[in-house]
């Protein structure tokens, strides 16, 4: 599953995106999706779950509460609005599929995400 992500570009603090991560219609099934960021010369960082169903969600501490992930039902598309953005979220935005997924303690895990799409640059800066 391929996805290819949109909706990227340069705010000022304070500022506002959604991104949209589309998925290749050749794909069977409809996967768990996660959102991720990667700045240069660091790890790719996944921020943000959607379950299958779309009802169930999870966020890094360092975007819960001004980052939302939803979903279409029933497809591979998911999306990711971001509010109050800072300068440390400046990055390259991607999603991938999740192979596994678990609950634990009511929280939502993500797991064995095998590829990326191209991403989105979000630059933040005054």
């Amino acid at each position: 599953l391929q996805f290819v992500e949109s909706g990227g570009g340069s705010v000022q603090p304070g500022g506002s995106l959604r991104l949209s991560c589309v998925g290749s219609s050749r794909s069977e099934g409809v996967y768990a999706i996660g959102w991720f960021r990667q700045v240069p010369g660091k790890e790719r960082e996944q921020i943000s779950c959607v379950s299958q169903e779309g009802s169930i969600t999870n966020y890094a501490d360092s975007v819960k509460g001004r980052f939302t992930i939803s979903r279409d039902a029933h497809k591979n598309t998911a999306y990711l609005q971001m509010n109050d953005l800072k300068a440390d979220d400046t990055a390259v935005y991607s999603c991938s599929a999740a192979q596994a997924v678990q609950y634990i303690g009511g929280i939502l895990k993500c797991y064995g995400f095998e590829s990326w799409g191209q991403g989105t640059q979000v630059t933040v800066s005054s």
